[in-house]
Formats: structure tokens, sequence, C-alpha cells
């Protein structure tokens, strides 16, 4: 379902309501976390084109308990994260027009926006496949759901590709005991060892976990979080690597439906799921798994220079190496050619340039190495299933 499509559609609902007639609208949302933060950043980008809305917003922690003026609001629309089975009990009692931005406790019969768990659970892979791992783990959560979906979903991805995955999924996300309980786990599995954690509170745990044993990051464990919230991320020691989430695009989302359900449209009650941004990387999963020399130094050599034009010649050049024996060491330890490693690191550029500039594609084929637009467009629909015209639409299409 695309953006752009329904836009329209919402203001011609709209425009049947009274001119007088601004929608209350209460975002039970806490903010005390950056992707809801994201999420409250997304409504209002919604509402600078479509607005306005009346706003409730009440501060509020993650669990926190039900509000009491929610009994008796007289309101038109709610957009909740729902991470209690209180909080959702609540809202559903009040009848009115709702969405779910949360998929800890889902809501019958409403729609919920959500982060793609099975894309990040990919995106962890080959964030950590790109740098040579080969032992994998996930440290998860048991008390959100979301949590579970993300360690199966990566535990697949892991398996599929002939590795295993170990699993820390303690019931509580607090305390000295889980952190020493999680040391010891980390301390009994085989280095080096990428370790997807679910959020980025928990990945701060596994780092602590390892500087109470002593285990270095990132050369003898790597460790990846999920939502960049920038505070806890850099504050870590060392700052710690995570998925970006497009909250600001499950935010604008949640409030077009709201905003067509409460204008009288029927809204499928269905799971909405919008992948990650990419990743950002920091100190925490900056390394190469490699232990060919020659190897680890043509892939950094890619990922400096992949987009001035570089070719294989150039790289084995690089790395002191024939292009033959390149591409043998480069299939046996990476399982893809360098040729792959190339397209890979430009493509991740090209795609990063659509979803966020307004650079033509002819610009975008000069800044990133393609010497000819017509070979990108063939590339990109050939890796991605789709053109480049398809993929800047889909994720830039919410903004417009």
């Amino acid at each position: 379902m695309k953006p752009t499509s329904r836009k329209p559609k919402a203001r011609l609902l709209r425009a049947t309501r009274s001119a007088s007639a601004i929608p209350k609208v209460a975002l039970l949302i806490e903010t005390s976390n950056a992707y809801a933060r994201g999420l409250l950043e997304g409504v209002q980008d919604y509402l600078r084109g479509n607005g306005p809305w009346s706003i409730h917003l009440a501060e509020s922690g993650r669990g926190a308990v039900p509000p009491a003026w929610l009994q008796s609001w007289d309101g038109d629309g709610i957009i909740v994260r729902g991470e209690n089975a209180a909080i959702t009990r609540a809202v559903a009692a009040t009848r009115l027009p709702l969405v779910n931005v949360s998929a800890a406790v889902l809501l019958e019969g409403m729609p919920c926006v959500e982060t793609d768990d099975a894309e990040f659970a990919r995106v962890a892979f080959e964030h950590f496949s790109e740098r040579g791992f080969q032992n994998f783990a996930f440290c998860g959560d048991a008390r959100f759901h979301w949590s579970t979906l993300r360690g199966e979903h990566f535990a697949k991805c892991v398996e599929q590709n002939g590795h295993s995955c170990h699993v820390f999924d303690a019931g509580e996300a607090v305390g000295d005991a889980d952190v020493a309980a999680m040391a010891g786990w980390l301390a009994g599995l085989p280095k080096p060892l990428a370790v997807f954690a679910c959020y980025d509170a928990r990945g701060r745990q596994v780092l602590d976990a390892c500087r109470r044993k002593g285990i270095a990051v990132p050369e003898e464990v790597a460790v990846l979080g999920v939502d960049n919230d920038a505070v806890l991320c850099e504050l870590s020691p060392p700052p710690l690597s995570s998925i970006v989430p497009d909250a600001r695009g499950a935010g604008r989302q949640a409030a077009l439906l709201l905003d067509r359900m409460m204008a009288g449209e029927h809204v499928e009650p269905r799971m909405f799921l919008l992948p990650p941004t990419g990743v950002a990387t920091r100190q925490s999963t900056d390394v190469l798994a490699v232990a060919d020399r020659q190897v680890a130094q043509a892939l950094n050599f890619i990922r400096r220079e992949a987009c001035r034009g570089i070719d294989v010649n150039d790289v084995a050049r690089e790395a002191g190496l024939s292009r033959r024996l390149l591409e043998t060491r480069f299939q046996a330890l990476l399982k893809h050619t360098p040729h792959d490693e190339i397209m890979r690191v430009q493509l991740d550029r090209v795609k990063e340039l659509l979803r966020q500039s307004g650079m033509t594609l002819a610009e975008i084929a000069e800044r990133t190495g393609f010497r000819h637009v017509e070979y990108l467009s063939t590339v990109f629909r050939k890796r991605n299933g789709e053109p480049p015209s398809s993929y800047r639409l889909r994720h830039q299409g919410a903004r417009k």
C-alpha cells in the first residue's frame, strides 16, 4: 500500500468534516527512548501537511499503566504503543479509531504499524557476514514478542547459511544477575563471535558483560544493537553499532491510517511492516573477522574506495595478490567474489542516496562509481527485484 496513493484520499475524506472540527487525538507513546520519539516526530511530519489535530500527549515511560483520564476522555482517535495488556485493554474499551505502533501486545481488529523483524534480522546477519564472522549469537529479552521474532529470524538466517546460532533470552533485561549470567554465557562461546542484541539497551549489557570477563570488543566479540539511540550508543565503551529503524516513517504511516479511520474509511486490521533504513556502524562492530591478512586488507580497500570506480585488478594490487589468487581466497572465506563485494558497497550507497537525497539517478551513478546510468539501473533491478525509481518511491513516498 503506497503512501503517496493514500494521501489525497485522506484529504478528500477529511473534506467531508465540518471545517471547525479539529480531531482530538491521544498519543499514548512513551517519550523515554529514541524509537518512540521518532514515532512522535513522524506524526508531526504527517500533520505538517495534513493537520491540524488537537493532540493529547502525556509523558510516560515504557510499560506505564493506563492514564486515569482515558476512561472519560472525549476524543476522536488514539495512536498507542501498547507495551502491556493493561494499556491495550484500556484503549480497546474506548471503542475509538485506534492504531497500534507496538507488536509487544497486539490489538485484535486494529491495524498495527511495526518494524519488519525479518528484515532487521537479515540486515544484522549481512552486517556480520560482510565482516567475515562465522560464529553467531542472539541476545534477546523474552518479555517482548518482537525480540522473540528477531531472534527466530536471525537464527534462521544464520542456519540457512550453514552456521549455528547461540541464544541468550532471559526474561529480565535489568539487574546485575542478568549481566553476570550473560558474561558466563559469552565466555563459553567460540570466538570471534558476532552478537545481535534485540535492542540498544540489551547491546549495552552485552558490552558490560564482555568487560567483566575481559573479552575484547570488537576483536573477540562484535556487538550490534537496534534503534540507533545515539545517546545510549555513544555512551557505551566502545560505542555501539546499531540498526536504524524507520521510526519516523512508522509515525507517519500510523497518523495516515488513523486519519483515514477517523474520516470513516475502513482500514484493514493488519500489520504494516517497515524495514530498517541501514546500520550506524560504530566501534563495536568495526572489525574484520578474517584471519587472512591480505583478504582483510582487500576488504578494507573496497569499503574505502568502491564508489570511486575501482575494479578487481585495483583490489588485487592493493592486497599484493594476483587476481586469480585473490578471487580464490575471497570465495573460500566469504563465499562471494571481490566483484560482488565492490558491487555490494556501491549499491548500498546507491540505496542510501535514493532514500535520503533528491539527486537524479545520473548524479547518483557518478557519485557511486558507475560509469553508465543504464548499467546502474540494470544491476539495481537484478539485485533488488525492482528499479531504482520504485525503490525511491517506496522509501520517500511517505514524506511527500
